[in-house]
């Protein structure tokens, strides 16, 4: 049998459909979380994690959203839908009063109108809990009502405001007048911080672009699909543009955003999101349908086989040599969870009603062949241009996909190795959340005789590639380097210099030329490379591996190169695992009177 809207054949219950896998595991998974927090309520224990002992604003909304899957998908006339009802009543009688902020909000209001639609709100909560709920979840604790203006938060959240405010009029508990005015404003930002090329700036105009700016805009069509809104052409132009970029991104690892913050598995559930949206509103073309519900399934069976830890019962992002943004600290283990669950299963339910219910996904090899044939092996995707340009370079070769972002990582970002400009690709090179630039990852870090930090990673100009059979270059300048140690990036005008990443295939080459205005007096240059790849054998300023995806690394430019073999310190972690092998090279004091040259390359398989 076949579905009338993809080619694919329907599953056999044991084949490993996105559905079979969300019925399966992923239900199994919300149903211990709701059987738990019945037996367990505020005593209750996750990873060594007393839950409710911390104060996660946003976990008593992701419990209310996260258990409503499980009755609002149940049989209506199973035997455990009257006890599942009396024990989610039980909840969230004593999470109504916790203290809840912007998107615990938003996760507790969707989760009541998912109850709503399914007629079951009144046995699931009591009308003393509901009024309770009604009074706190509310988008004036951070909007002005006056001029709908935010309080403290960054305007990215006006999204989050209208969601809240067209739910709680669904609800029946306000008109729409809110909502209307709140969608004006979140239409507003985007149009404001994305330009030209549809990619919304995290910032206000700094030029941070990273997973989320992508991601936006299918949470913005998401949230009209959920409330019941029309998405026009020109969201749905948007979008489209964001589905661009994850096919380009494609794997057969399920492997997501490898790029700036708060990734670990929400790097891989991004892009599930862009394509269940895009498959929904029918972005995707006939051709690509069968192909991004297939890489959605590896996104899905990767968080299973991966991120998820059975003997934990939880997410993994924190253990096994895992290391994310504090904001996602493992102090927030049970809404981590949550919210990851609920992003899955409202990703199935838009594959659902694309037609892909029990539909079987194509093989590894046979998505490997589609991408292979599909998507170039090199693309430039712009950001935004003028004072400085902001684009992300990608690179496909024999399966591995880096991704080369030029971006400014911006307030608090900047000096964070996830927003270097670097060729990022599991297993070959990473950044680490929160690194700060002690071990500045692949980055020549140049100390000058004033105690000065200087690092080219902020201010591209003049972004451009060319291409020449299977040689890919990428060339940028900065005219000013960035001067480390404030919270924001300070330009530096000692230094200029000029940047050409070289691809080949299983070989990426970077050379910098530095360029002083006047005599400098250079402490130090250093760089660092932390490595996934095992046993060392350094030659000079070269370096072999025994075991790895990267079997050489080759830098010019420096007096000595060293190797150590690190021992899952905390400070070598990435969101994937720890890192192996640290490379240091170093050149020692010298006047820079006239330009000169650091190079590295990266072999690997």
């Amino acid at each position: 049998m076949r579905s009338p809207v993809n080619p694919l054949p329907v599953s056999s219950e044991a084949a490993r459909s996105l559905d079979a896998i969300v019925s399966g595991e992923l239900f199994d998974q919300v149903a211990y979380f709701f059987d738990a927090l019945v037996d367990q309520r505020e005593k209750l224990s996750l990873g060594g994690v007393q839950v409710f002992d911390v104060k996660d604003p946003f976990l008593s909304g992701k419990i209310c959203a996260g258990l409503a899957h499980l009755l609002v998908n149940a049989d209506c006339d199973a035997p455990e839908l009257a006890r599942r009802l009396q024990g989610y009543r039980a909840v969230m009688h004593f999470t109504a009063s916790m203290d809840t902020a912007s998107w615990g909000i938003y996760y507790a209001v969707a989760g009541l109108y998912a109850l709503q639609k399914a007629g079951l709100l009144e046995a699931a909560v009591s009308p003393q809990t509901l009024e309770s709920l009604r009074v706190r979840c509310d988008w004036r604790r951070f909007v002005n009502s006056s001029d709908y203006t935010l309080i403290g938060l960054p305007t990215n959240y006006y999204g989050v405001a209208f969601s809240i405010a067209r739910l709680r009029m669904l609800l029946g508990w306000e008109d729409a007048s809110a909502s209307e005015a709140l969608l004006d404003k979140t239409l507003q930002h985007y149009a404001t911080h994305s330009g030209p090329f549809g990619f919304c700036d995290d910032t206000d105009g700094e030029g941070r672009f990273d997973r989320y700016s992508i991601l936006l805009i299918a949470e913005i069509c998401e949230r009209f699909i959920e409330t019941g809104l029309p998405v026009t052409p020109h969201l749905r132009d948007l979008l489209r543009n964001a589905v661009d970029v994850v096919l380009k991104l494609g794997n057969t690892q399920g492997d997501g955003f490898c790029f700036g913050r708060s990734l670990g598995p929400y790097g891989d559930t991004a892009m599930l999101q862009i394509l269940a949206v895009a498959a929904h509103l029918d972005v995707l073309s006939a051709e690509e349908r069968p192909y991004a519900y297939s890489l959605s399934v590896r996104i899905v069976e990767k968080y299973i086989s991966f991120w998820f830890n059975a003997d934990t019962h939880s997410v993994d992002m924190w253990d096994q040599g895992r290391r994310v943004d504090a904001y996602r600290g493992k102090s927030r283990i049970l809404g981590e969870n949550l919210s990851l669950l609920h992003q899955i299963i409202s990703a199935n339910q838009l594959w659902i009603h694309a037609g892909f219910q029990g539909v079987a996904p194509h093989t590894a090899a046979q998505l490997q062949t589609w991408l292979n044939t599909t998507q170039a092996p090199f693309s430039l995707v712009p950001f935004a241009t003028g004072t400085y340009d902001r684009s992300l370079a990608i690179y496909r070769d024999r399966g591995r996909v880096f991704s080369l972002l030029m971006v400014n990582g911006g307030h608090s970002q900047h000096m964070n190795s996830p927003y270097y400009p670097l060729p990022f690709s599991p297993g070959v090179v990473e950044g680490i959340a929160d690194s700060g630039p002690a071990f500045a990852q692949l980055m020549p870090k140049l100390t000058l005789q004033d105690g000065t930090q200087l690092m080219g990673t902020a201010f591209f100009k003049d972004i451009r590639s060319a291409s020449q059979g299977n040689t890919h270059r990428v060339h940028y300048r900065m005219d000013t380097m960035t001067r480390l140690g404030g919270n924001a990036p300070i330009e530096d005008e000692r230094l200029s210099v000029d940047v050409e990443y070289v691809f080949e295939p299983g070989k990426i080459t970077r050379t910098e030329r530095f360029t002083p205005k006047l005599p400098v007096q250079v402490r130090c240059v250093a760089l660092a490379y932390l490595s996934f790849s095992s046993g060392p054998a350094p030659e000079g300023c070269n370096v072999r591996f025994h075991t790895g995806a990267v079997t050489a690394f080759q830098s010019v430019g420096f007096d000595i190169c060293e190797t150590t073999v690190l021992d899952n310190a905390t400070a070598f972690r990435s969101p994937n695992g720890p890192m192996h092998t640290h490379v240091q090279c170093l050149r020692d004091s010298f006047v820079a009177t006239e330009p000169f040259t650091v190079q590295w390359t990266i072999h690997y398989t």
